[in-house]
């Protein structure tokens, strides 16, 4: 029996059309496709800069280092989210700080944050830096919210953006988009192929910083600038020889800036994003009218919470999550997964909360009792199939064996 997985690339004739022709041309790799995903990307999210990166880690990465989180510096993010979106700050020698999740959305919950910090402040050594907010499953955080306090204290913001793309919330009775970073510093994306568009493995970080921009794509290339306008060692970066009265830059000269990284994305995968990223409304459409379908399914069940939106809410719907209060219907979590698999049918838990795991609990030794709702989502969290290709048929199948599972 074929499997239906909880996620999945769609690759399109147009797709592999896009890939051959860069492959037949004298570009694979620091090419204009590079480029011209990076303005689609940033045209369609309403920013002014993308940089695109190697994957989604890469992304979170360098915007931990274009923010200058070093040793020492404190970040608060959210426990219910996949280790990239801490192990960035780890990377560059910060330490997570993590704030407990709303129960509605699974999210961080932007009221406890202001505790965490006032807790902070009494701590002399404590040097919080950034919030790292994440859009679990594709519905948009409380941003607006996340800024004022963030303003408040003078932190960066970094939005985890990478289940979010195409996801968006109202302020003002204005909708904005996520990745326009209209209530933050940076935004991270991820291309990993069960994410909204693919370019294989990739990502990208938008920004509405010039000052940010230029640190970032010195930083996917080494730390490395070829801008003459940058050049601070004359004697070398141009040709003293020359009786021109304009000098000219020696044409083999770079400098190093930074301790950067080879975090480049290929034309190859940004020929692929270009393409998937023209059908990308269709595709998040597709998801959520698989979510709306799940939600009149499974909503009157019981002991089950399905996914909510407010009327201030567009959720991507990168993740379909319920939440099973597998005690009261008398079944075990892992005894449900595999009857479903047995059908076919693909389920997972997103996700393990991020303190739980042996390396965060041998270096940050976080107290679980601190977050009891995200201890009481992890166990009933159980997130069910959702990508466009799914079918109307696959969808039904799917309705039907889970609600028949979970009735009691």
């Amino acid at each position: 029996m074929k499997t239906i997985p909880y996620g999945r690339q769609h690759i399109a004739k147009a797709d592999i059309e896009k890939v051959v022709k860069v492959l037949g041309s004298d570009w694979i790799t620091q090419g204009h496709k590079v480029s011209e995903f990076e303005n689609a990307l940033a045209k369609y999210c309403g920013c002014k800069y993308a940089v695109a990166v190697s994957s989604g880690i890469a992304a979170l990465h360098l915007a931990c280092l274009a923010a200058n989180i070093r040793e020492g510096d404190r970040v608060i993010s959210t426990p219910n989210t996949f280790v990239a979106s801490t192990n960035c700050v780890l990377f560059c020698g910060g330490r997570p700080e993590f704030v407990d999740i709303e129960a509605r959305t699974a999210n961080i919950d932007a009221g406890k944050i202001d505790i965490l910090l006032g807790a902070l402040e009494s701590e002399p050594t404590a040097r919080v830096k950034a919030i790292i907010p994440v859009h679990f499953a594709g519905l948009p955080c409380n941003m607006y919210k996340i800024k004022e306090i963030a303003m408040k204290h003078n932190l960066i913001i970094i939005e985890d953006a990478c289940h979010a793309v195409g996801a968006e919330y109202k302020y003002n009775g204005e909708w904005i988009k996520v990745g326009s970073c209209k209530h933050s510093d940076m935004a991270a994306f991820s291309f990993h192929p069960v994410k909204h568009i693919t370019t294989g493995e990739g990502g990208a970080i938008l920004t509405n910083s010039p000052e940010l921009y230029e640190r970032l794509l010195r930083l996917r290339n080494h730390g490395i600038t070829k801008n003459p306008e940058k050049f601070t060692n004359e004697c070398l970066a141009f040709d003293n020889t020359s009786s021109s009265e304009t000098k000219l830059t020696n044409p083999w000269y770079y400098e190093m800036y930074d301790l950067g990284y080879n975090y480049r994305i290929t034309d190859i995968q940004c020929a692929l994003g270009i393409s998937q990223l023209n059908r990308i409304n269709e595709s998040i459409e597709r998801r959520r009218s698989i979510a709306s379908r799940y939600n009149d399914a499974f909503k009157g069940l019981y002991g089950v919470q399905v996914s909510v939106e407010t009327e201030i809410e567009r959720s991507s719907y990168h993740l379909y999550v319920l939440q099973i209060d597998f005690e009261k219907i008398g079944k075990s979590r892992a005894g449900i997964m595999y009857e479903l698999k047995r059908k076919g049918i693909g389920t997972q838990v997103h996700y393990i909360p991020v303190y739980l795991h042996p390396y965060y609990k041998e270096t940050l030794h976080c107290d679980s009792s601190n977050y009891p709702v995200t201890e009481m989502y992890y166990k009933r969290c159980l997130s069910l199939p959702i990508f466009p290709k799914m079918s109307g048929s696959e969808v039904n199948y799917i309705t039907e064996h889970v609600g028949k599972i979970l009735k009691v």
